[in-house]
């Protein structure tokens, strides 16, 4: 990890996001009323696109952007098989898990950006003494 004065509460943000990506992907779908078609995608190439941008900016090192990449692909292929085994509200989709790889390629491009140390500059100004 990078040298976070609070590596904990960074590290604990992404790990809730994780865990809120997994409880959303299992429970009933809320019934928002936009009429978008295929307008779930968004949301997912979004999620996954923050949880990979933010691994990025909390590990130093590229292994820990590309395990955490593989790890996200992974987690998206998961859930789809889990909606459609283990759920009577949800369905299984590839598209899904195609717009999750997708959203976790563009997060890693994150590590392109000049600021990928944009939580550790958050970091020193609200909780280092300069």
């Amino acid at each position: 990890m990078r040298e976070f004065a609070k590596p904990g509460l960074w590290l604990g943000i992404w790990v809730f996001g994780w865990l809120l990506c997994i409880v959303l992907s299992m429970i009933t779908p809320p019934n928002i009323e936009i009429d978008i078609s295929n307008g779930d995608k968004i949301g997912h190439f979004l999620a996954y696109g923050v949880l990979a941008a933010w691994a990025v900016m909390i590990f130093r090192q590229k292994r820990g952007w590309w395990l955490s990449a593989f790890a996200l692909v992974c987690l998206g292929i998961i859930l789809e098989f889990a909606q459609g085994y283990f759920t009577n509200t949800r369905m299984m989709d590839w598209r899904d898990a195609l717009a999750d790889t997708i959203g976790v390629g563009l997060g890693l491009c994150a590590s392109l950006m000049p600021r990928q140390d944009f939580l550790l500059r958050l970091d020193r100004k609200f909780f280092q003494i300069q």
